[in-house]
């Protein structure tokens, strides 16, 4: 998992570079591209995961329902279909993007393209157990209490703000 191939990347996206996944999460601050999939079902619910205790980067925290890196050479759209159908099993879904944004955390810099899909009660979501250790819907109202504390990523706490808007 170490050795996987990350583009390094300019704040509009262009691609400058490449990098290994332990030098993209050791400190050095190499900018890197990731997708995030929000995924809105009935009543205006969020689906999140919680993220497996094996995980480098906040194991054990309440994240966006989808999230992973963009491998090199492999599009935001690629990246993001290969990450949905791995962790959620999701397939066939139209999604809309939203504005890209820079995330900086105290060990790595990452190009969030987020995304939300709006599902139907139809749709199975089956969580990939080495992933993520369970996933749930959260009414918004239930998000908003736990913001703060410590409940969820510190990312997914600045994306909400974001997506909130997109759910009203």
């Amino acid at each position: 998992m170490n050795d996987e191939i990350f583009p390094i990347v300019e704040p509009d996206g262009r691609v400058v570079g490449k990098a290994t996944r332990r030098e993209c999460h050791g400190g050095s601050m190499l900018l890197h591209p990731v997708v995030h999939l929000h995924v809105i079902g009935a009543g205006h619910t969020l689906y999140l995961q919680k993220r497996a205790m094996t995980k480098d980067i906040q194991p054990g925290k309440w994240d966006t329902a989808v999230g992973g890196h963009v491998d090199f050479g492999e599009s935001t759209e690629e990246a993001l279909r290969r990450e949905a159908r791995e962790e959620l099993g999701l397939t066939g879904f139209e999604m809309t993007a939203l504005p890209p944004y820079v995330f900086c955390s105290d060990r790595e810099r990452e190009l969030i393209n987020p995304f939300i899909v709006i599902i139907g009660e139809e749709t199975t979501i089956v969580p990939d157990p080495v992933e993520i250790s369970e996933g749930r819907f959260w009414p918004l109202a239930e998000i908003e209490c736990a913001i703060g504390t410590g409940v969820f990523t510190p990312n997914f706490e600045q994306e909400f703000s974001i997506i909130r808007k997109y759910l009203d």
